[in-house]
């Protein structure tokens, strides 16, 4: 069963390893602010507060890093992607949702797919999202490499035309499907 849980050129790892872009930021949660943007109605702005008093949900998923290694049976806890679309007002012309962190780092994803099941998660396995897996809250798309869900999100922007993010610019193929092998350009 798990050979069919695990796409080509991947192994299972027992731990988490570590790969980020950056220093690990150290805002703490009472100045952490999110921001939601783009082709929206309404431009958002929330608090840590603000955030956590939103709908939360549970996903359970396996996590896949383009260097080769999958970590199977996640517990994510968050708000839906979904959920901000609908209170900022997503326009018919977006098409694609960008992530981005407080340093540069930033990666876009289909409107569809992270419609479907982008996660802005804040905890894992139970406990608060630790600061170098991406905490106080980190996008999740599981069905695309883990470089789709970035870390210390800040801002989520709505666009109308796709625009290539921090790794893509470097080769990074934009698909980035872990069954299909989108690895590099």
């Amino acid at each position: 069963m798990t050979k069919e849980r695990v796409p080509p050129g991947q192994g299972v790892t027992k731990g988490w390893p570590l790969l980020h872009v950056g220093e690990v930021p150290t805002t703490p949660a009472a100045d952490w602010r999110i921001r939601v943007a783009g082709e929206v109605a309404s431009s958002l702005e929330l608090s840590w507060s603000e955030f956590l008093a939103l709908r939360q949900t549970r996903l359970h998923a396996d996590f896949h890093c383009v260097t080769g290694w999958s970590k199977l049976d996640n517990d994510w806890q968050g708000v839906r992607l979904d959920e901000l679309a609908r209170a900022a007002g997503v326009k018919a012309s977006a098409r694609f949702v960008r992530f981005a962190d407080p340093q540069g780092y930033d990666t876009t994803v289909p409107l569809a797919l992270a419609l479907d099941e982008g996660l802005l998660a804040h905890r894992h396995g139970g406990a608060e999202l630790a600061s170098e897996h991406g905490g106080p809250l980190r996008a999740v798309v599981p069905s695309l490499y883990a470089w789709k869900s970035c870390k210390w999100v800040t801002t989520i922007e709505f666009l109308a035309a796709e625009q290539l993010g921090f790794w893509e610019q470097r080769g990074y193929h934009n698909g980035a499907d872990p069954w299909r092998e989108e690895r590099l350009v």
